[in-house]
């Protein structure tokens, strides 16, 4: 099984358990206000603008060029795991707890997010590649210390960050391992 491959499944059951922590914990699914403006999959019913919904993580179902781009940005092919992991759901982050501590998952929530994110990781490359260190792909944020769990994208590895250090400390060989090694937190209701 490739690494991707593994990747996707670890997500997917890590979705399954986050949504009964959830269930079991809180009694029913998040609530985040409906806005038609920033529409998501994840949204369970449609509302009033602004007022509380219940979402949930979503599958995506169309193939995106994000990460195509990014690579072309960047002149060099971006780690299969990491193309996974943010093209899998539509969610908003998650809450989950791991031996480096509590930490958010980001995820994207529409397609709009994800052109976010692509400014955000191509930032973060350029700023890697001025201090003359290996490219690392976020995907987690510590709380409430403000570091952030990373790809290594020559090897998969992953990585606790501080913002503009060196990595400081590998803390799981890959991706699939690092999710399954998470345990869910309770989604917080937005306001």
């Amino acid at each position: 099984m490739t690494h991707s491959a593994s990747t996707a499944q670890a997500l997917d059951r890590y979705i399954d358990r986050a949504l009964e922590y959830q269930l079991e914990h809180a009694g029913r699914l998040p609530l985040t206000p409906f806005d038609e403006n920033w529409y998501s999959a994840c949204y369970v019913d449609d509302a009033a603008a602004g007022e509380p919904t219940q979402w949930r993580p979503v599958r995506q179902s169309s193939p995106s060029d994000l990460f195509e781009r990014i690579g072309q940005a960047l002149e060099l092919p971006i780690h299969p795991d990491i193309i996974t992991y943010y093209s899998r759901y539509w969610s908003d982050p998650l809450p989950a707890h791991h031996q480096c501590g509590r930490l958010s998952l980001l995820q994207l929530w529409n397609p709009e997010d994800g052109e976010r994110l692509r400014s955000n990781l191509l930032g973060h490359a350029l700023m890697k590649a001025r201090s003359k260190q290996p490219l690392t792909l976020f995907f987690a944020c510590t709380e409430p210390d403000d570091m952030f769990i990373s790809l290594d994208n020559s090897d998969g590895t992953i990585w606790l960050e501080a913002p503009g250090k060196k990595p400081l400390r590998k803390i799981a060989d890959n991706l699939a391992a690092f999710i399954d090694g998470l345990q869910p937190d309770t989604i917080q209701d937005q306001e």
